[in-house]
């Protein structure tokens, strides 16, 4: 596919029904995620940070590093990919939209910039200046010649601001500067989610991330969610399986790991390629 038909069926997607958007972390687990038949990637901060040793959410992986991860990952497959593009890599409106050219110009035909600040201090973006980051890059994106998919992103909940009215007020205002997709990860509990889609005109993303979450595809379905992703989780669930493996060896000596592995044909065929 080209770009632009790329861009036309991340598009198609959102406009229904519900569909999973899972987050490779590099090319590898790009080719096996779409040998499983998925229709479209999402790159992640954390499983790439992950991936460098590195910690996420505290300014570790760059600007330059994210664009290369998402250019390696949108080389391995002939899908739409999407990009988590954190805050944008600054703190100016014209430091999101030059993220959004940016990520353009390696392949993706879609990407988030979000409103938290990367500063602890003050995490979140005041209303006005976060509106205007939103439009900034609403704008580069609604510029280029396909149709880019941008989502904006509504952070409080993962920075301890469990505030409703004021997620929605940004998700509404985001939706009005221009934004595609909208997102407030971390929301609490499915009614949550079920007002915010009830709130806004524009697609709904829901990550998966917590532990026992208590709905299912077809409640966030039925509550109004048009587009699920899977953040770090996938990232988080192969970490897990590494660690039990290793543990295994180191510590009682057995090698149970290797009866649920994926062989070396298969891997092998799963790397096969576009």
């Amino acid at each position: 596919m080209t770009q632009t038909e790329k861009a036309d069926r991340l598009a198609a997607l959102h406009r229904g029904p519900l569909f999973v958007i899972p987050n490779p972390w590099d090319a590898g687990s790009a080719r096996l995620l779409a040998s499983l038949g998925y229709e479209a990637l999402a790159t992640t901060s954390a499983g790439l940070a992950f991936a460098l040793g590195r910690r996420d959410g505290e300014g570790a992986v760059s600007r330059d590093e994210a664009i290369e991860n998402a250019r390696a990952i949108v080389s391995a497959v002939d899908l739409p990919v999407s990009a988590d593009l954190e805050n944008g890599y600054g703190d100016a409106p014209e430091d999101a939209a030059e993220t959004i050219r940016l990520a353009a110009g390696v392949g993706l035909v879609g990407g988030s910039i979000e409103d938290a600040t990367g500063n602890a201090a003050r995490p979140i973006y005041d209303f006005q200046h976060a509106v205007e980051r939103v439009a900034a890059a609403a704008e580069a994106a609604h510029a280029l010649p396909f149709a880019f998919q941008f989502v904006a992103r509504a952070e409080n909940y993962l920075h301890g601001i469990a505030d409703l009215d004021d997620t929605i007020r940004r998700l509404k205002a985001f939706e009005a500067a221009g934004a595609d997709l909208l997102f407030a990860p971390g929301l609490p509990d499915l009614a949550a989610i079920r007002m915010v889609c009830a709130e806004v005109t524009r697609p709904v993303n829901v990550v998966l991330g917590g532990r026992k979450l208590p709905y299912s595809l077809a409640d966030l379905a039925a509550a109004g969610v048009r587009r699920v992703s899977t953040g770090s989780s996938f990232a988080r669930a192969a970490m897990t399986g590494l660690r039990n493996a290793g543990l295994e060896l180191l510590g009682p000596g057995t090698m149970r790991y290797l009866d649920e592995a994926v062989s070396f044909a298969e891997a092998t065929a799963m790397m096969a390629g576009r």
